[in-house]
């Protein structure tokens, strides 16, 4: 017998994105460069080096970011215990969307995420660092 999912990624995405604030790509790149803002890149390695990096963000893989927020964790980072805004990304934002909603629900605040992403970010204008050259 299959397995029945009773809440699927959409209604997941629908909870978080309810809860958690959402910036338009502008308005992420108008915090960029900020002392009091910690852009937090969820993307895995492979996309870092395929599509660039935003320059200054945090990398923290998407599977550590629990363990790297919880000052309890012997993996704590001593980044996400400054008190500053995090903002959230990856490729589309639906990663950073579930991302931001479990950092605040963990009691990291304020947090927020970037709508669509990276993707939006670069075509937005937003300054990116490497990255593959595009295939001519």
């Amino acid at each position: 017998m299959p397995q029945t999912i009773t809440r699927g990624y959409k209604t997941l995405l629908d909870e978080a994105n309810a809860k958690i604030e959402t910036l338009p790509a502008a308005d992420a790149i108008a915090l960029h460069g900020r002392e009091d803002v910690v852009f937090v890149d969820l993307r895995d390695p492979r996309e870092l080096e395929r599509e660039g990096r935003l320059p200054g963000a945090v990398h923290c893989p998407r599977g550590m970011l629990e363990f790297w927020v919880d000052p309890e964790s012997p993996y704590h980072k001593p980044v996400f215990a400054q008190d500053k805004t995090f903002v959230f990304f990856c490729a589309g934002g639906w990663r950073s969307a579930l991302s931001a909603a479990t950092a605040q629900d963990m009691g990291l605040k304020p947090v927020a995420h970037v709508q669509g992403g990276f993707t939006a970010w670069k075509k937005a204008g937003g300054p990116i660092d490497g990255g593959e050259p595009p295939e001519l």
